[in-house]
């Protein structure tokens, strides 16, 4: 792969993380508790702001989650 596709894709992981994370704060996180989700591509984003929508309390939804 040239070094030229390399950085653009990992720009695009980047680029995808800071959107999860915008996502995780406006539904309720705090922005390291969001960095920290956003950055597992393992973790449902839906899932994830479900939780807070559902009532769990952000500490123990991060518990739950990593």
């Amino acid at each position: 792969m040239p070094a030229a596709e390399a950085h653009v894709n990992e720009s695009e992981i980047e680029r995808i993380e800071r959107w999860r994370a915008g996502e995780l704060v406006r539904a309720g996180y705090d922005t390291s508790g969001a960095a920290a989700v956003a950055a597992r591509h393992d973790i449902d984003l839906h899932v994830a702001a479900d939780l807070i929508a559902q009532g769990c309390p952000p500490e123990l939804a991060l518990k739950i989650l990593l």
